[in-house]
């Protein structure tokens, strides 16, 4: 029986025709479409072995089908349960947990708060005012970046240079939930593509360029010991999280390379970021991992028990 792979996409335009393309020209008894959707009954089976996630952090439904299909034994890259309760914080907390390097953050409570929600009420866990000099000694001192715990494409990210600054930055923020975090004045960025959690590429990132020219083929940018630990340190991330398709980015100091961003589980993958050489390589990898995942059918899910992917720095 043929196995089916369905990708649920919103405004890319090459990777998803690539991948499907790939897949199908393959030949190996697995098939690729677009997944159309008009409802979801409870307890209902997809007809995909394999579904690939790139925006349901968007459309509210899609995640909900998504949820219903893996619980019927559907492979959902990547993880909808894990990956409506990730944050960055979180992201932050399991790196030192597991022994990767990580700016020191803290997270701080919102300046705003919804409507009913009474300060002397609702608020009497909270102490105030915030203690700011302790937050910023634990962090480092300034420069500091101030950014939200939820998110992504750097909205809301502030780097600020002394206590003025972070109480303007911090007076914008409305009722977004803000961490404060360590500013690391890198010498190299990496951006590392993950697939299938082992499947680690390494690209030379450069977060000041104008997208979509951040990426640089430049594969002797790393020492051999800088790039063993950002493949290591991505690969132990990926495994923690549960993510089979994510970015990780490292900033590079004095030989250290600091986990900044890895909680992308719907990574770029356009062309006119990737351009040939990434590109091609996620194409195929993409379709290498999903191909494999298909033929190994469904999944026993008796526990849906999503922080169990959380392993101990033994296990990985």
């Amino acid at each position: 029986m043929t196995k089916k792979i369905g990708i649920i996409v919103g405004r890319e335009q090459t990777w998803p025709a690539a991948f499907i393309e790939t897949v199908n020209r393959r030949n190996e008894g697995v098939v690729a479409e677009f997944v159309k959707l008009g409802g979801t009954r409870m307890a209902e089976l997809s007809a995909y072995n394999v579904i690939v996630d790139r925006i349901s952090h968007e459309i509210p439904y899609y995640r909900t089908f998504l949820k219903t299909a893996m619980i019927g034994g559907t492979v959902v890259i990547n993880n909808p349960f894990w990956w409506s309760a990730d944050d960055k914080f979180a992201g932050a907390t399991i790196a030192a947990r597991i022994g990767v390097a990580h700016p020191r953050s803290v997270a701080l409570p919102t300046h705003s708060y919804i409507e009913g929600v009474i300060p002397e009420e609702s608020l009497r866990n909270l102490i105030y005012p915030i203690p700011w000099k302790e937050h910023i000694e634990y962090a480092g001192g300034f420069p500091l970046i101030l950014k939200p715990v939820w998110g992504g494409g750097f909205k809301s990210v502030y780097k600020v240079y002394n206590i003025e600054q972070l109480w303007s930055a911090y007076n914008e923020t409305s009722t977004t939930c803000m961490m404060l975090q360590e500013y690391i004045d890198w010498e190299k960025y990496a951006r590392c593509i993950c697939v299938g959690k082992d499947n680690i590429l390494v690209t030379k990132f450069d977060i000041h360029s104008p997208w979509p020219h951040r990426y640089f083929d430049d594969p002797d940018f790393l020492t051999p010991a800088e790039h063993d630990q950002v493949v290591k340190g991505s690969r132990k991330l990926c495994h923690a999280l549960g993510y089979d398709m994510n970015a990780v980015e490292f900033a590079i100091k004095d030989g250290i390379a600091y986990a900044i961003d890895f909680t992308n589980p719907a990574p770029d993958f356009e062309y006119y970021s990737l351009k040939d050489t990434f590109f091609n390589w996620v194409v195929e990898a993409m379709a290498d991992h999903c191909i494999m995942q298909a033929k190994a059918g469904r999944v026993e899910t008796n526990e849906m028990i999503w922080h169990q992917l959380i392993q101990s720095p033994s296990q990985l």
